[in-house]
């Protein structure tokens, strides 16, 4: 979400200077590559690049295609395949072995249904999302169909697609329930078209109860992610503002107060570090019964078991489920000792969690880093009537 927001950014910036900008994506990947589909990067006519498709060595080629595209005002997908060994072709070795699709689009200002437009409606406000982008993997050197699809989470659907618009919609929905991008190659008797239908999920919300001196790296770092992060401290002499990053909300208040004040999801996470017994045994008791994804809380395990102990003598019974969610202490074991280290171990940990993974060393892994079934194209005939 950082980068879409980054882009976002970039884009209002380059059309108060008049520029002419392109939107290149990563719609489509065989094998390896440094960024997964669904990755972005704004180009503009001057060469600024915002985002990115890989980690570098796809960007000077792209940035050539993307001058072409803006002067010819036509959409353009480009095939990178690192999986040749001749990688001279590009002018660098690539090394990421895969073969990587993207789609190169001219952003029109003037258009409320561009790619930029679609991705403005889905930050405008705390939303999951779909978008579907065409292009045909058949038929390369014609203008390709491009972003035409959108889906947010009120239900309501931008849709510009010249055909396949209720197959389409059908198919977004679809991915809307399973929260899981997919890949559909459409046939028809005159062409095929394959549309990657991704799922937009919004930032993670990262609520830290506490907000004393070893909060702030851990917010600051969390800013880098591009995380939404809300401190919350009863104590208005360390709940202020100017103490954490400047995207960071920050509020006074009670235990019991807190819930009424955050909107909960299943990417709201909450850290609880305000080296506050009875402060951590309240927010602790309120959060197990709201079912939250992750509560991570700063102390040893004797703390954790003596607060449960407490909650199980006023008669607070919870599932395995839910005390499944309860991670304390908090944080990858990777030696940490500094508020930084720690600040470090608390993130990964949170990010592992979310990504169901068990956050171990990648040099351990025998298998891929992302399920290769993920990036199946499915095989759908239609009629031409739709």
């Amino acid at each position: 979400m950082k980068e879409i927001r980054d882009i976002i950014k970039a884009f209002d910036e380059a059309q108060k200077q008049a520029k002419r900008t392109a939107l290149a994506t990563v719609v489509h990947l065989e094998g390896s590559s440094y960024r997964r589909p669904g990755a972005r990067m704004l180009i503009t006519e001057d060469g600024q690049l915002t985002g990115a498709i890989s980690g570098g060595c796809l960007e000077g080629d792209a940035l050539r295609k993307a001058l072409l595209v803006m002067t010819e005002k036509r959409t353009m997908l480009v095939t990178y395949d690192t999986m040749d060994e001749d990688d001279a072709k590009f002018g660098v070795g690539l090394g990421c072995n895969g073969i990587i699709q993207v789609l190169i689009e001219t952003i029109d200002p003037a258009n409320p249904d561009s790619p930029i437009q679609f991705l403005k409606t889905i930050i405008a406000k705390r939303q999951k999302a779909v978008m579907v982008t065409l292009f045909s993997l058949q038929d390369k050197k014609n203008p390709q169909p491009g972003t035409c699809l959108l889906l947010t989470e009120d239900g309501s659907i931008k849709d510009t697609a010249p055909s396949l618009n209720k197959i389409l919609a059908h198919e977004a929905k679809d991915v809307f329930t399973k929260q899981t991008s997919s890949f559909k190659n459409y046939i028809t008797d005159t062409n095929n078209t394959t549309a990657f239908i991704e799922f937009v999920k919004p930032a993670v919300s990262l609520v830290v109860i506490g907000a004393g001196n070893d909060v702030m790296p851990l917010v600051a770092m969390a800013d880098i992610l591009g995380w939404e992060t809300t401190v919350i401290d009863g104590r208005p002499a360390y709940a202020k503002k100017e103490r954490f990053a400047s995207s960071c909300k920050v509020l006074v208040s009670k235990p019991e107060n807190v819930i009424d004040q955050i909107a909960i999801d299943d990417l709201t996470v909450f850290v609880l570090m305000t080296h506050n017994y009875n402060y951590d045994l309240a927010m602790l008791h309120l959060l197990l019964k709201k079912n939250v994804t992750y509560v991570g809380m700063l102390g040893p395990k004797k703390k954790l078991e003596r607060i449960l102990g407490e909650l199980e003598e006023q008669r607070a019974h919870f599932t395995t489920e839910q005390l499944a969610s309860v991670h304390s202490p908090i944080g990858l074991d990777i030696g940490a000792e500094t508020s930084e280290e720690i600040a470090l171990s608390i993130l990964s940990e949170i990010k592992a969690v979310l990504s169901g993974r068990q956050g171990l060393s990648l040099h351990a892994n025998t298998g891929t880093i992302h399920s290769h079934n993920e990036l199946t194209i499915e095989q759908v005939k239609v009629s031409e009537k739709n």
